[in-house]
């Protein structure tokens, strides 16, 4: 895919595997309004949870020169595996070659910074795609920004199937939900805030609310995310006036649009006209 070297104001590209990413975006057009967003899913190829840190990469990398050849100045990678195992060598490597004016964000850092505030015995849970939790984001990120903070992972690889079956509220949502936050509180009893670090997490937020101990914060990542995209939009300004403003989003997908469509529609409680596109 070429890049689009244009300086014409574009859309902000928001890029996930499959379909959770479209949770952030729903937050973010929430917050910023006024934006146009340009929404990208690598359905054909999802889920990214299990897949090497190499394949990862080449593939979110595809998937930013997709968006920077729609004009894209700004991409979000609204997805953890991706934010894990690309984000980095993507922006100390590529975007150098690519073009050095445009950004690519992540998810993780984000989380991060807000979960200092929010903990008071400094023991976090993170809930997470085995992928992510294989690669430490988390437990890296925390401990550079605060290293006082004690980490308990634990990975749920079937959160992702029964959100994207539409099993969210099923009996099969009761057992694995019960089962894996057992898992986690079981590690430590002083977890007093559990991030969701999973975009597609927030669909089962009934049942988690359900059989998590009373007192324990659940912190999604959407409304975080939307916070820290309006403060760095307006802490660069050279990169906010290059995102057009037209208050649109358009999505695309790598699945047939067919099949995308009417799952997609769950996740931003509106219908979604996309689009097949080919990396």
């Amino acid at each position: 895919m070429t890049v689009n070297y244009s300086n014409q104001p574009a859309p902000i590209g928001v890029f996930d595997s499959g379909f959770g990413g479209l949770s952030i975006l729903r937050e973010i057009r929430k917050v910023l309004p006024q934006y146009d967003y340009l929404f990208l899913g690598d359905n054909a190829r999802a889920p990214y949870g299990n897949r090497s840190f190499q394949l990862v990469y080449e593939f979110t990398l595809q998937a930013v020169k997709y968006l920077f050849g729609q004009g894209c100045h700004l991409v979000i990678l609204a997805c953890n595996t991706a934010s894990a195992k690309a984000l980095r060598s993507i922006q100390q490597r590529d975007l150098e070659m690519l073009d050095p004016n445009r950004r690519v964000l992540g998810v993780i850092r984000p989380t991060v910074e807000e979960i200092g505030l929010i903990t008071k015995s400094r023991n976090v849970g993170i809930f997470g795609t085995p992928g992510t939790i294989q690669s430490h984001s988390y437990d890296i990120e925390i401990a550079k920004m605060h290293p006082d903070i004690n980490v308990h992972s634990h990975a749920c690889p079937m959160w992702v199937p029964l959100v994207e079956n539409r099993e969210s509220d099923g009996p099969g949502a009761d057992y694995f939900v019960k089962k894996d936050i057992e898992a986690l509180m079981s590690k430590c009893r002083d977890i007093d805030s559990i991030i969701l670090g999973c975009t597609h997490y927030p669909l089962l937020l009934n049942k988690i609310r359900q059989y998590t101990p009373a007192g324990v914060n659940i912190i999604e990542q959407g409304p975080i995310v939307a916070k820290s995209l309006k403060d760095y939009l307006n802490r660069h300004p050279e990169i906010e006036q290059r995102c057009s403003q037209g208050g649109a989003c358009h999505y695309c997908t790598t699945e047939e649009a067919s099949r995308f469509s009417p799952v997609a529609s769950i996740f931003v409680n509106h219908y979604v006209d996309a689009e097949h596109v080919t990396l």
